[in-house]
């Protein structure tokens, strides 16, 4: 398609040839985006938990779509030959990953509405107001910051694995999701006690700290041990789809408008496909 080839050309002639430094720029891409949503924090002073909804739920779609077109399928056809077993591996090891980690810190919605965890060792025992504010925002970084990890890896190994037709679209369509996900989670920040003006300079460093690196991890991985590479694929997948099924899903539908979520995964899945048939 003339399209794809304009696109890939233009991208190369910006970035050249070289998959790590691809991944790198493509991490840049999707961490530049996030702190373009955080940013609307200071347009969107007090979005409606319908609007947030509706933007959680196009973030789970764009990921949804993303994680079968861009890692899972390729995966299976161009990287194993055929055989699903490596990326279904990979798919597992990364559900893990993400269920174990996701123990270490509060799920994301208890820091989106406020509400303290109800799982605590001592539930009766409450922080000082001071202490409490500091923790939420401790731990809503960590939260966060985990979510944020399987996106720069999926970048990365799209880049590593060389098939620009698949990884700009890939890059894109993350970069896209990531939008309304920094609004959504700059609304949290405010929640947890941060600023608007703080936690919109800090969003874009915290991003950039963790789906930079891994974005350069994931092609340096893949493009020195190819053999790695179905299995890095459904790693990012797993986890991406454990994201959506574990935090976003679970949170749209918490708050009366599970329609206008649903509307709007709808509307992530379309994106996504338009990037993947037009650009891959």
């Amino acid at each position: 398609m003339v399209v794809v080839g304009a696109v890939t050309d233009s991208f190369v002639r910006l970035v050249g040839t070289d998959p790590v430094v691809q991944g790198l720029v493509g991490g840049i891409v999707i961490a530049a985006l996030n702190l373009v949503g955080a940013s609307l924090v200071f347009v969107v002073r007090d979005p409606s938990d319908r609007l947030l909804d509706a933007a959680l739920g196009f973030a789970a779609g764009v990921m949804l779509a993303a994680s079968f077109t861009s890692l899972i399928i390729p995966g299976i056809e161009q990287y194993s030959g055929g055989d699903p077993i490596p990326v279904l591996v990979g798919l597992a090891l990364g559900a893990l990953f993400l269920d174990r980690a996701d123990g270490l810190v509060p799920h994301a919605h208890y820091l989106v509405t406020g509400e303290r965890r109800s799982d605590a060792a001592n539930p009766s025992e409450s922080l000082p107001v001071s202490e409490e504010r500091l923790a939420g925002v401790v731990l809503f970084v960590l939260a966060i910051t985990l979510h944020n990890m399987p996106e720069g890896l999926a970048v990365g190994v799209g880049f590593g694995s060389g098939d620009l037709g698949t990884a700009i679209p890939l890059m894109l369509a993350i970069g896209i999701q990531n939008i309304p996900e920094g609004l959504a989670v700059s609304v949290a920040a405010v929640n947890a006690g941060l600023d608007r003006r703080s936690y919109a300079a800090f969003a874009g460093i915290r991003s950039g700290l963790v789906e930079i690196p891994l974005a350069v991890l994931g092609a340096y991985a893949v493009q020195t041990v190819s053999v790695l590479l179905p299995y890095a694929m459904g790693f990012a997948a797993g986890a991406m789809l454990f994201v959506i099924s574990d935090e976003i899903v679970p949170e749209t539908h918490t708050r009366g408008h599970e329609r206008v979520a649903t509307l709007g995964t709808m509307l992530g899945v379309v994106v996504m496909l338009y990037l993947d048939i037009s650009l891959g």
